[in-house]
């Protein structure tokens, strides 16, 4: 008679960094299961898989910290196995190896096949597109493309990503059909940049086109748009916004800076009087539109002056949506060639600055709202309020519309017509209407 079963193995993924990362655990965790693994996201496992940010430095401080933390787990008996991937692991593998070498193995952003094979699993081919989504049921990532060919001086993301691939569009409407299938109503369309989308594949920007594909898929309500550059930017995208409901009046853009002399150091081909003219165009094009954007303060040589054009401009262009960084002094990159002569706490205090605008702008925007009903999605519950979104938000980024849950219910995962009673800077609040 056996006294002793085998222990069966559980591996459990953690996932660091941005959306593009979330979407790469996910087929990971959908290869894994497909291999009949036990696997779970984020929650106790015996063999660990990091999937590791390598792109600023308070994003390699946590990535760091998760591989010494789950290193010494390891030590200690608590976890049997653990493994490393994604843009720290590709970026830095050699100094991890000799640094932090009680790791099982290493692995960069385009060895899938071999972190399965290292996991006891086979990479499956047909498995086009099918993966075990982590976030809530109701919305979910669609990797377009991946890597970039943008010269930016101061981006390490094609060191860790390589160059620019687009995906095909029927490859990508089938995996959003399996998407809708599950029950994901809203696709979140993302990619190191969308505005380059096809220019490999189709020899054109196709954007548009994979975007009139998408529409399509039944069960898909809402299509959001997630990191488009500036430059190039494809207009028959706002034209298709205007007269498609499924595609959200909404895009992320991220412009970086405004001064000339800061835009022309950072490579990014364009200009302050482009940049404001591409933006009233938006307006134009597709009125009540959300634009989120992201700005960089403390890049090497900006002067007060410079800082001072960027913080005139938030304050006029009222972004609905707005993040600031401080400048991060990065090894490989254009900009590393260049003193980092911007203090930290200048930085900081310039960064600060800037939010501090942007949230007196988001409070009047706010206000404008109250007493307008908006269509929410419905993501979760949490504490004493439901919480949704309108179309005019993203997960994670942007403002959500919380609903006191002891005097009314509503439920996750459906969309729901909410009138704004109240609003603060960041989050309206709104009740069934």
């Amino acid at each position: 008679m056996r006294t002793k079963s085998l222990k069966k193995n559980k591996i459990n993924v953690i996932t660091l960094g941005c959306s593009k990362n979330t979407y790469d655990s996910e087929v990971l965790m959908g290869q894994l299961k497909a291999s009949g693994k036990d696997v779970v996201h984020e929650q106790e496992g015996n063999i660990v898989v990091i999937n590791t940010c390598g792109f600023i430095d308070n994003a390699k401080a946590e990535s760091v910290n998760t591989i010494l933390e789950y290193a010494d787990k390891k030590n200690r008996g608590i976890v049997d196995k653990v493994f490393v991937t994604g843009c720290l692991s590709e970026r830095y593998r050699p100094d991890l190896e000799k640094e932090i070498p009680n790791i099982d193995q290493y692995f960069g952003t385009t060895e899938l096949p071999l972190l399965l094979k290292a996991l006891g699993a086979d990479y499956k081919h047909e498995l086009l597109g099918e993966r075990l989504t982590t976030t809530p049921k109701n919305y979910a990532y669609l990797k377009i493309a991946e890597g970039c060919d943008r010269p930016c001086s101061f981006c390490a993301i094609p060191l860790m990503r390589g160059k620019h691939v687009s995906q095909p569009i029927e490859k990508l409407v089938k995996e959003a059909e399996g998407l809708a299938k599950n029950g994901v109503k809203e696709l979140i369309l993302i990619a190191q940049d969308l505005t380059y989308y096809g220019l490999d594949l189709y020899k054109k920007r196709n954007l548009a086109e994979l975007l009139e594909n998408l529409v399509k898929v039944e069960g898909i309500e809402w299509i959001r748009l997630h990191y488009a550059f500036p430059t190039g930017f494809p207009m028959d995208v706002l034209d298709l916004m205007k007269r498609e409901p499924k595609i959200c009046n909404y895009i992320d853009i991220p412009l970086q800076h405004i001064s000339d002399n800061i835009l022309k150091s950072m490579r990014r081909g364009t200009t302050k009087e482009k940049t404001t003219k591409l933006l009233k165009q938006f307006r134009e094009s597709v009125p009540g539109m959300t634009i989120r954007t992201t700005l960089i303060v403390g890049y090497p040589g900006e002067t007060q002056e410079d800082f001072e054009i960027m913080r005139d401009w938030v304050q006029e262009m009222k972004f609905e949506r707005l993040g600031c960084f401080a400048y991060s002094h990065e090894e490989n990159t254009h900009a590393y060639s260049l003193v980092d002569d911007v203090p930290d706490d200048v930085k900081q205090a310039r960064a600060a600055e800037i939010m501090e605008i942007q949230s007196q702008i988001s409070f009047d925007l706010n206000q404008e709202k109250v007493g307008q009903t908006f269509k929410c999605i419905i993501d979760r519950k949490e504490g004493q309020y439901f919480v949704g979104r309108t179309e005019f938000d993203s997960p994670d980024v942007d403002n959500e519309v919380l609903i006191d849950a002891s005097k009314f219910y509503v439920k996750t995962g459906d969309f729901v017509n909410i009138k704004i009673i109240d609003a603060t800077e960041f989050d309206p609040y709104g009740e069934p209407a």
